[in-house]
C-alpha cells in the first residue's frame, strides 16, 4: 500500500482575507493565475468548495501543442 502524501502550501499576502479568498477560489480568477509559465494558460476552471465538491482546471500550452485536465474532490 502506498503511503498518502500531504502537501502544505502557505503564503502571506497583504490584502483583505475576503479579496484573497475570492481571487484564490473563484473560477473567473483561477483562469488568470493558474499557469506553470507564460506559454501555458488555463482556459477553463470550475471549483465547488463544499465537502464532496469537485474542482477542475484545463491547462494547455498556448501554442496548442499539449494540454491536460486537473481535477479532484474535496474531502
Amino acid at each position: 500500500m502506498e503511503k498518502r502524501k500531504i502537501i502544505t502550501v502557505e503564503a502571506t499576502i497583504k490584502a483583505p482575507v475576503e479579496k484573497v479568498w475570492n481571487y484564490w477560489s473563484a473560477p473567473k480568477h483561477i483562469v488568470q493565475w493558474n499557469n506553470a509559465s507564460d506559454d501555458w494558460h488555463t482556459p477553463r476552471a470550475e471549483n465547488d468548495l463544499r465537502t464532496g465538491g469537485k474542482f477542475f482546471s484545463r491547462m494547455e500550452a498556448k501554442d496548442g501543442s499539449s494540454g491536460f485536465d486537473f481535477s479532484g474532490v474535496y474531502d
